[in-house]
C-alpha cells in the first residue's frame, strides 16, 4: 500500500491575493498562490489556532498550474474621520499605548493588489494519512476558507480529491482544465498550454514563502524553497477546424496574459 498521496485543489474566486512578505499599507500579490497562503488555507480548514505548529504541513511539496491567469486589480483606499479629527496612530509602546510623538495625519492611505477571476490547480504531495485528514477538512472546514486574504472566499468546492502518489508534473497533467466557461469560450484550439510551477530541490528559482508561524504576536518569518517552471498541454474539448488550428502556433509571448 502506498503511504503517500497527492491532494488536488481548485483555487478560484472573483478576487485572490497572495502577498508573501509584503506588509503594512502596501500589499502586493504574486501571480501564483504561495505556499504560505495554501498552508494557511489548510490550517484554517483543520481549525488550527494561529499559534499552532506547522511542522507537519511544511514538508508537503507543492505544485501549481495556472488554468486562468486573471488580471491585476489595485485597490487604492483612503480613510479619514468624518469629524475631521486626527486618525489614531498605529505606533504604540511596549505596553500597547499610542506614542504621543507619533506622526499626525488626517487621512490613511492603503494600496491592495488582487488577482481578478483567476483559477489555479494546486497539487500537494505528502503522507497519505495527513492528506486524507486535510482533504476531509477542506470539504468540511472549521474556519472559513480564503484565497490569500479573508476578504477572498473561494468559489465552488475547493477539493478535487486525492490521487495515488506520483510526481507533481504528472499529477497536474491528469487534472482536466479548470478555467471558467467564459474563459474557455475564447480558446477554440484543440489544446491549451498552461504555465506550472513545481517544488524541486534541483530547481533554479528561489521563492521566499515558507512560513514559520501564523502567530500575529510573534510575526511570520519566511524561508526559501526552490522551484522550476514548466508548461503543461491539455485538451480543450474542441475539435480541429483544419490545418490552421492543428498547426503548432510556436512561441506566444502573450500566453501568460491569457490572450
Amino acid at each position: 500500500m502506498n503511504d503517500r498521496a497527492v491532494l488536488l485543489l481548485r483555487l478560484a474566486a472573483p478576487l485572490q491575493s497572495w502577498g508573501g512578505p509584503s506588509r503594512y499599507n502596501r500589499r502586493d500579490t504574486r501571480a501564483q498562490p504561495t505556499k504560505s497562503g495554501i498552508l494557511g488555507l489548510l490550517a484554517a480548514a483543520q481549525g488550527r489556532p494561529r499559534e499552532a505548529g506547522l511542522t507537519d504541513l511544511l514538508g508537503l511539496r507543492l505544485g501549481v498550474r495556472v488554468d486562468q491567469p486573471g488580471t491585476l486589480l489595485r485597490d487604492y483606499h483612503t480613510a479619514s474621520d468624518h469629524r475631521g479629527l486626527l486618525l489614531p496612530s498605529a505606533e504604540v509602546d511596549a505596553k500597547g499605548v499610542q506614542k504621543r510623538n507619533s506622526a499626525k495625519k488626517y487621512t490613511g492611505v492603503t494600496q491592495r493588489s488582487y488577482l481578478q477571476d483567476a483559477v489555479f490547480t494546486a497539487a500537494l504531495q505528502g503522507p497519505a494519512a495527513l492528506l486524507e485528514d486535510l482533504e476531509a477538512a477542506v470539504r468540511n472546514p472549521v474556519f472559513p476558507l480564503s484565497l490569500g486574504r479573508r476578504s477572498c472566499p473561494p468559489t465552488g468546492p475547493v477539493s478535487l480529491g486525492l490521487v495515488p502518489s506520483t510526481d507533481l508534473p504528472s499529477a497536474l497533467q491528469e487534472v482536466p482544465w479548470q478555467a471558467s466557461a467564459h474563459h474557455r469560450a475564447h480558446i477554440r484550439t484543440p489544446t491549451v498550454t498552461l504555465e506550472a510551477t513545481v517544488e524541486d530541490p534541483t530547481g533554479d528559482i528561489s521563492i521566499s514563502d515558507i512560513p514559520d508561524t501564523y502567530d500575529l504576536k510573534a510575526g511570520t518569518v519566511f524561508s526559501n524553497r526552490t522551484v522550476r517552471h514548466l508548461w503543461i498541454t491539455l485538451p480543450t474539448g474542441h475539435k480541429s477546424n483544419g490545418t490552421a488550428d492543428a498547426a503548432d502556433p510556436g512561441h506566444d509571448p502573450f500566453a501568460l496574459l491569457g490572450w
